[in-house]
């Protein structure tokens, strides 16, 4: 395959980024995107060239690193993560855009990687549970219903890549903010801080500068792990009645 790229480039936060166009060929439909950004980048080595910026780790759909805005698309045109998705997803002689994630939260680093640490301090600001220390409890100590287990599962399953933040029109964390807070919540380990929790989540993603949600539901859409949208509505209804409760002290 040969193939048009059209990459953002960008030195670093404080300087102005550009599209710069390259060229590459004998791209094979079996090589995942990340492998095709290689095979550019060693192209871009061997001329002397600055090679593109981008974050990846696992490589295997579980870390969430490999963050990508590929023709408009968070993570493309499947519904996964960037790594992935195969270059049979496209066709010989296409035009590809590649872009970071655009949201005020996620500043760029340098050309695709941006900065995703808000993430973080969102879940360090109530994503925890109040655990004894001394010997583990028995595995039965606690009872969990299936159904509460299942939701809390599927909530877990987030991996903290931002594309629900990168596909929302307002820049929104409202789908990894109510993931964070609904796998803990349903559960009765994470009963004691149910309030606190939703209350200081919610305050530390306002602080981050995510925009508002308005449930428009591109988050859900472009989610890799099939988080679903119900879960904010699910979140909104444990701040009200935290907020509610907070209000009567």
């Amino acid at each position: 395959m040969k193939l048009t790229l059209r990459v953002w480039r960008q030195k670093n936060a404080d300087a102005d980024g550009a599209m710069s166009t390259y060229e590459v060929d004998g791209i094979s439909s079996d090589m995942s995107f990340l492998e095709m950004l290689d095979t550019l980048n060693e192209e871009l080595i061997l001329k002397g060239e600055d090679p593109v910026a981008f974050d990846h780790d696992c490589r295997e759909g579980i870390c969430g690193a490999c963050s990508l805005v590929i023709n408009g698309d968070a993570h493309g045109p499947e519904r996964t993560t960037t790594c992935q998705l195969h270059m049979r997803s496209f066709k010989d002689g296409d035009t590809i855009d590649i872009e970071p994630w655009r949201a005020a939260a996620f500043p760029v680093v340098k050309d695709l990687v941006v900065d995703r640490s808000a993430f973080d301090r969102i879940i360090q600001a109530g994503g925890y549970i109040t655990a004894p220390t001394g010997a583990a409890p028995e595995a039965h100590a606690t009872p969990v219903p299936k159904p509460d287990a299942d939701l809390a599962f599927e909530h877990a399953e987030c991996i903290g890549c931002g594309a629900c933040v990168a596909a929302c029109p307002n820049g929104a964390a409202m789908l990894f903010t109510s993931a964070k807070v609904n796998h803990l919540n349903v559960l009765p380990q994470g009963a004691p801080e149910r309030e606190t929790r939703v209350l200081d989540m919610v305050g530390q993603m306002d602080a981050e500068g995510f925009g508002g949600c308005t449930l428009t539901g591109e988050c859900a859409t472009a989610c890799p792990k099939g988080i679903p949208l119900v879960s904010i509505t699910s979140m909104n209804k444990e701040w009200l009645r935290a907020t509610r409760k907070v209000a009567k002290k």
